[in-house]
């Protein structure tokens, strides 16, 4: 008889516990729930950058921005291949103008986004010096009539941002084309 009244505590304590472990998740379920929603609720800071740039190569865009903004819009890795981007952090004359060369530390830093963000060079293919032949500047813009010849200049006309380093902007003939 006393073994059936403590087996019924026993049992009773068990229930007890897992309606109060089962509505405390619940209960906990919930305010993850809210505060999942109320974050997403708020509106996030804009990405500029085409790619989102962990920190180890933060410095790297940054040398890259305020090397190559100074003088033209900058332009996101990806547009080139990597072949093109050493031969233009190699040489010293760009485009017609002579540059300073970067100091070692902050051209290894700068070839590091660089190269960690631009595409392969195919074997057989010509290495592009300028944008408009590259092929990935093609393929990232389909169905885009291009003005001729292309200039880093004309980006601002369908991405309003690039002087910023925000390519994902659109102007609103892109931002909402017509189907």
């Amino acid at each position: 008889m006393l073994k059936r009244r403590y087996r019924r505590k026993v049992r009773h304590k068990s229930i007890g516990m897992f309606v109060i472990v089962l509505v405390w998740s619940l209960g906990m379920g919930w305010l993850l729930a809210f505060a999942n929603n109320a974050y997403s609720a708020v509106p996030s800071t804009e990405i500029g950058t085409v790619d989102v740039v962990p920190a180890k190569h933060k410095i790297g865009q940054e040398l890259y921005l305020e090397n190559c903004s100074s003088c033209h819009i900058a332009l996101p890795p990806a547009v080139l291949p990597s072949q093109t981007w050493r031969n233009l952090l190699e040489d010293s004359q760009h485009y017609g103008a002579t540059l300073k060369p970067l100091v070692d530390p902050g051209r290894i830093l700068v070839w590091r986004y660089i190269s960690t963000f631009s595409r392969p060079h195919k074997k057989d293919e010509r290495t592009p010096y300028r944008v408009n032949s590259s092929r990935y500047f093609n393929a990232l813009h389909p169905q885009v009539k291009l003005p001729r010849p292309v200039k880093l200049g004309s980006c601002v006309a369908c991405h309003p941002g690039a002087s910023d380093y925000n390519f994902r902007r659109l102007s609103s003939e892109w931002d909402n084309p017509k189907q």
